[in-house]
């Protein structure tokens, strides 16, 4: 019987897959919770040959763990920055300028114009549907003359630099469903997000530092942010963001406790690490390995993590490129910098988030003070990363979840007025990172309420992105409760006609 079990795991150890663990294991859910913990390498093993690459192209070869051997196609950017703006921004007051609204405000929106599109709750129950023009004004900026609100003076100022594309739609309508939307490619929770799927497709280049980070702007009120839109999902977990936070630990459970040095933890860790290879060459767990591997990780976290976020090293002219609020751990304007800072030491994906752009009621004020809050750092990060080199390779993205309304939600003042969620077209921009700079893609009706030309939708959004980085958005998958899972589920086609 001992050498019948001893001949069986010597099979498991040179066949193992997480496919053949899963299967052969007891452990149901519990082993399920271990999936953070398999190595790239078992990753790999099973799922490549999902995700075929060219065999012929040597120089497309990726190093970092990953579960391809080879980026798809020559990859236009390495690294992305996601700047997400939650809450949904009004496209009327920033990008998408539409005179006719003023023309026509006070007047019923049209119902040829509506077609009968749902409403939210919120303001379906209205008697009547306003036109609001917006107060702001709009002007042509650059070279290649696009229009931006006077709300985003520094933004305007880089207009040359941006690619805003203004017909983008989404499917949902409230905001939990089309942020999940947005950031996993699915309204229900539970898939992973773009992050996850370019670490568990391309690794990473930097092993000091996580490879997907996430910064959420502090002591900002708006709709919730759950740590799943930063999730892995289905995938292990260890693909999943790391957040930063403003404060003494940037990242939470690193620093030793009180009375514990670097040299006792290191002790620590070489004994554990000892143990854990015994239990290996005992169990054959692979998920044994991987805790080795995460634990070193964690390790060299604790200098490289401290080190990227103190900003001594950082010029005063640093500061007044991005203002001065980038003095303020957690500010929007810190987190701006902090992300060139990992981008620069091939961090591959940094998303910020900043919520408060649900502007229902008091719109003016609302929008006022959000732009207020983003505009000079988002400019300014443009500028850095050109200043740098960074921006030929690094793809800057900008955006919600959805626009707001043509329509004023609640009562319509000379001075005030608010919008609802609308998904039929909105507003975002890119920049860098192989996209046409000094362009603008897609056109609204004259109420920016419906698509006219050149329609992008949220699938088409992600496939670009993925694209852009050297992934052909079809081909990277995972197969999950019986059936291959990507990010753009079984829709998307590449936004050609942007692409430098």
């Amino acid at each position: 019987m001992q050498d019948y079990s001893e001949h069986n795991a010597q099979s498991l150890a040179s066949h193992l897959t997480r496919r053949h663990f899963f299967g052969r294991s007891s452990l149901g859910i519990g082993t399920a919770a271990l999936a953070g913990l398999f190595s790239g390498e078992l990753r790999a093993a099973e799922n490549r040959s999902d995700s075929t690459v060219p065999t012929d192209l040597p120089s497309l070869a990726l190093r970092g763990g990953g579960v391809l051997p080879a980026y798809h196609h020559a990859p236009q950017a390495k690294r992305i920055v996601y700047l997400f703006m939650s809450g949904g921004p009004s496209q009327i007051e920033t990008f998408d300028y539409k005179p006719q609204l003023n023309i026509d405000n006070g007047k019923e929106l049209p119902a040829s114009v509506r077609m009968g599109q749902r409403l939210t709750a919120m303001s379906g129950n209205q008697a009547t549907l306003p036109i609001a023009g917006s107060i702001f004004k709009f002007n042509q900026h650059g070279q290649s003359g696009g229009w931006v609100s006077e709300l985003l003076p520094h933004t305007a100022g880089v207009i040359d630099e941006l690619c805003v594309i203004k017909s983008v739609y989404t499917e949902a309508i409230n905001h939990d469903p089309a942020i999940t939307f947005l950031q996993t490619g699915a309204q229900i929770a539970g898939r992973p997000s773009l992050g996850a799927w370019l670490d568990y497709g391309l690794g990473t280049n930097n092993e000091n530092l996580p490879s997907f980070c996430v910064l959420v702007t502090k002591n900002k009120a708006g709709q919730p942010l759950y740590s799943r839109l930063w999730g892995s999902g289905f995938l292990p977990a260890n693909h999943q963001g790391v957040q930063f936070r403003a404060g003494k630990d940037p990242v939470l459970y690193l620093s030793n406790p009180d009375g514990i040095s670097r040299h006792a933890r290191r002790r620590l860790l070489d004994g554990l690490n000892e143990l854990h290879r015994l239990e290996f060459e005992r169990r054959l767990d692979p998920a044994i390995e991987a805790r080795i591997e995460q634990s070193e990780m964690a390790f060299r976290m604790q200098t490289s993590v401290p080190e990227v976020a103190d900003f001594a090293d950082e010029p005063e002219h640093m500061f007044e490129l991005y203002g001065q609020d980038a003095k303020n751990p957690g500010s929007f304007a810190a987190n701006c910098l902090l992300a060139r800072r990992l981008l620069e030491r091939d961090v591959r994906c940094v998303q910020l988030f900043h919520k408060g752009w649900d502007q229902h009621g008091g719109l003016p004020a609302g929008i006022t003070q959000q732009c207020r809050d983003v505009d000079q750092a988002c400019a300014a990060l443009v500028t850095d990363l050109r200043a740098r080199g960074l921006l030929e390779d690094t793809l800057v993205v900008w955006g919600g979840e959805f626009g707001r309304t043509a329509y004023s939600q609640g009562k319509l003042t000379a001075t005030d007025y608010g919008r609802d969620h609308h998904p039929r077209c909105f507003s975002m921009w890119m920049a860098g990172g192989g996209v046409k700079p000094g362009f603008s893609y897609g056109t609204t009706d004259e109420y920016s309420y419906n698509i006219v030309e050149q329609p992008v939708h949220v699938h088409d959004l992600n496939a670009t992105i993925l694209h852009l980085l050297g992934i052909d958005h079809q081909r990277l998958t995972f197969r999950y409760q019986g059936r291959r899972f990507r990010l753009t589920d079984v829709h998307g086609e590449i936004v050609e006609p942007i692409l430098a």
